[in-house]
Protein backbone atom coordinates (compact mmCIF):
# COMPACT_ATOMS: atom_id res chain seq x y z
CA UNK A 1 0.00 0.00 0.00
CA UNK A 2 1.52 3.21 -0.82
CA UNK A 3 0.28 6.49 1.13
CA UNK A 4 1.05 10.28 0.12
CA UNK A 5 3.69 12.19 1.33
CA UNK A 6 2.28 14.55 4.29
CA UNK A 7 4.66 17.80 4.64
CA UNK A 8 5.07 18.65 8.24
CA UNK A 9 6.92 21.57 9.24
CA UNK A 10 9.17 20.37 12.07
CA UNK A 11 10.83 23.15 13.90
CA UNK A 12 13.93 21.59 15.26
CA UNK A 13 14.97 22.95 19.40
CA UNK A 14 17.67 25.13 19.44
CA UNK A 15 20.43 26.32 22.06
CA UNK A 16 20.60 29.80 22.76
CA UNK A 17 22.73 30.98 19.86
CA UNK A 18 22.44 27.73 17.41
CA UNK A 19 21.66 28.76 14.32
CA UNK A 20 19.31 26.04 11.98
CA UNK A 21 19.16 25.87 7.95
CA UNK A 22 15.43 26.11 6.77
CA UNK A 23 14.61 25.60 3.01
CA UNK A 24 12.95 28.74 1.38
CA UNK A 25 10.22 26.99 -0.51
CA UNK A 26 9.81 30.06 -2.91
CA UNK A 27 13.43 30.61 -3.57
CA UNK A 28 14.67 27.30 -3.02
CA UNK A 29 17.70 29.07 -1.43
CA UNK A 30 19.12 28.13 2.42
CA UNK A 31 18.28 30.83 4.75
CA UNK A 32 19.82 30.81 8.24
CA UNK A 33 17.16 30.64 11.22
CA UNK A 34 17.77 32.14 14.64
CA UNK A 35 15.06 31.31 18.08
CA UNK A 36 14.31 34.75 19.31
CA UNK A 37 11.88 35.41 22.24
CA UNK A 38 9.90 38.59 22.18
CA UNK A 39 9.34 40.22 25.36
CA UNK A 40 6.27 41.63 24.17
CA UNK A 41 4.32 38.19 23.10
CA UNK A 42 6.81 36.23 25.74
CA UNK A 43 7.09 33.26 22.75
CA UNK A 44 10.07 32.38 21.57
CA UNK A 45 10.18 31.73 17.76
CA UNK A 46 12.13 30.79 14.93
CA UNK A 47 13.42 34.26 13.08
CA UNK A 48 15.14 34.79 9.76
CA UNK A 49 18.58 36.00 10.69
CA UNK A 50 19.26 39.94 9.13
CA UNK A 51 22.11 39.73 6.73
CA UNK A 52 22.72 43.30 4.85
CA UNK A 53 25.84 44.91 3.21
CA UNK A 54 27.80 47.61 4.43
CA UNK A 55 26.27 49.79 1.85
CA UNK A 56 22.60 49.07 3.36
CA UNK A 57 23.76 48.99 6.76
CA UNK A 58 25.47 52.52 6.33
CA UNK A 59 22.05 53.68 4.82
CA UNK A 60 20.02 52.50 7.95
CA UNK A 61 22.48 53.36 10.78
CA UNK A 62 23.82 56.89 12.04
CA UNK A 63 28.15 57.07 11.53
CA UNK A 64 28.83 56.22 14.80
CA UNK A 65 26.18 53.39 14.96
CA UNK A 66 28.00 51.62 12.15
CA UNK A 67 30.97 51.98 13.37
CA UNK A 68 30.06 50.42 16.95
CA UNK A 69 27.45 48.00 15.57
CA UNK A 70 28.58 46.74 12.91
CA UNK A 71 32.68 47.22 12.74
CA UNK A 72 32.98 46.42 16.42
CA UNK A 73 33.84 49.61 17.87
CA UNK A 74 33.90 51.29 21.07
CA UNK A 75 32.01 54.50 22.30
CA UNK A 76 34.11 56.42 25.08
CA UNK A 77 32.99 55.75 28.53
CA UNK A 78 30.46 57.79 29.97
CA UNK A 79 29.23 59.70 26.26
CA UNK A 80 26.48 57.33 25.50
CA UNK A 81 22.83 58.32 26.01
CA UNK A 82 21.68 55.02 27.97
CA UNK A 83 24.88 55.46 30.35
CA UNK A 84 22.85 57.90 33.29
CA UNK A 85 19.22 56.45 31.76
CA UNK A 86 17.11 54.86 33.89
CA UNK A 87 13.66 54.83 31.81
CA UNK A 88 11.12 51.52 32.30
CA UNK A 89 11.10 49.21 29.21
CA UNK A 90 13.16 47.23 27.20
CA UNK A 91 16.65 47.45 25.52
CA UNK A 92 16.63 46.55 21.68
CA UNK A 93 19.16 46.07 19.22
CA UNK A 94 20.07 49.23 16.89
CA UNK A 95 20.09 47.20 13.86
CA UNK A 96 17.54 44.45 13.65
CA UNK A 97 15.11 45.26 16.99
CA UNK A 98 15.27 42.28 18.78
CA UNK A 99 14.49 42.52 22.41
CA UNK A 100 17.92 42.31 24.56
CA UNK A 101 17.67 43.94 28.12
CA UNK A 102 14.98 44.92 30.20
CA UNK A 103 15.35 48.18 31.97
CA UNK A 104 14.90 46.04 35.61
CA UNK A 105 18.63 44.29 34.70
CA UNK A 106 20.38 47.65 34.41
CA UNK A 107 22.82 48.56 37.23
CA UNK A 108 25.32 51.05 37.71
CA UNK A 109 28.53 49.70 37.69
CA UNK A 110 30.57 52.78 37.42
CA UNK A 111 32.27 51.84 34.67
CA UNK A 112 30.86 54.62 31.88
CA UNK A 113 28.91 52.30 30.10
CA UNK A 114 25.09 50.95 30.22
CA UNK A 115 24.96 47.43 32.04
CA UNK A 116 23.40 44.68 32.75
CA UNK A 117 23.35 41.34 34.91
CA UNK A 118 21.10 39.35 32.42
CA UNK A 119 19.49 39.75 28.95
CA UNK A 120 15.65 39.56 28.22
CA UNK A 121 16.64 35.94 27.21
CA UNK A 122 20.09 33.77 26.65
CA UNK A 123 18.59 32.62 23.02
CA UNK A 124 19.07 36.73 21.88
CA UNK A 125 22.38 37.09 22.29
CA UNK A 126 25.44 35.01 21.52
CA UNK A 127 29.09 35.68 23.09
CA UNK A 128 32.28 35.18 21.09
CA UNK A 129 36.12 35.55 22.19
CA UNK A 130 37.40 39.04 21.77
CA UNK A 131 41.13 39.13 21.61
CA UNK A 132 41.73 42.54 20.48
CA UNK A 133 43.45 45.54 22.42
CA UNK A 134 46.26 42.79 23.86
CA UNK A 135 43.18 41.22 26.33
CA UNK A 136 40.73 38.08 26.05
CA UNK A 137 37.15 39.35 26.61
CA UNK A 138 33.68 37.35 25.57
CA UNK A 139 32.14 39.62 22.93
CA UNK A 140 28.54 40.22 23.30
CA UNK A 141 26.47 39.95 19.80
CA UNK A 142 22.68 39.89 18.72
CA UNK A 143 21.91 36.34 17.69
CA UNK A 144 20.01 37.92 14.87
CA UNK A 145 21.99 40.35 12.98
CA UNK A 146 25.48 39.46 14.88
CA UNK A 147 25.45 43.38 15.81
CA UNK A 148 28.26 44.07 18.25
CA UNK A 149 26.76 45.02 21.48
CA UNK A 150 29.48 45.15 24.32
CA UNK A 151 31.18 42.70 25.68
CA UNK A 152 30.00 40.43 29.34
CA UNK A 153 32.44 40.34 31.95
CA UNK A 154 31.95 37.75 35.69
CA UNK A 155 31.50 41.18 38.10
CA UNK A 156 28.40 41.73 37.64
CA UNK A 157 25.75 41.06 40.92
CA UNK A 158 24.36 38.21 42.24
CA UNK A 159 22.46 35.82 41.88
CA UNK A 160 24.33 35.02 38.11
CA UNK A 161 27.30 37.85 38.41
CA UNK A 162 27.73 38.58 35.25
CA UNK A 163 28.20 42.39 34.14
CA UNK A 164 26.51 43.09 30.36
CA UNK A 165 28.66 46.15 29.22
CA UNK A 166 26.77 47.26 26.23
CA UNK A 167 27.25 50.41 24.12
CA UNK A 168 24.60 52.71 24.08
CA UNK A 169 24.94 53.27 20.30
CA UNK A 170 24.09 49.57 19.44
CA UNK A 171 21.02 49.97 21.77
CA UNK A 172 17.83 51.43 20.97
CA UNK A 173 14.76 51.89 23.87
CA UNK A 174 11.31 50.91 23.76
CA UNK A 175 9.28 52.37 26.55
CA UNK A 176 7.08 50.46 28.46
Amino acid sequence: MCFPCIEEKVTPLLFPGEVSRVAEKVTGTMRKMVLIYSAQTGVLEERGKVVKSDAEWRAQLSNEEFRIARKGGTEPAFTGKFNDFYGRGIYRCICCGTDLFFSESKFDSGTGWPSFSSPVDPHNIRTKIDRSLGMVRNEVLCARCDAHLGHVFDDGPPPAGKRYCMNSASLEFLPL
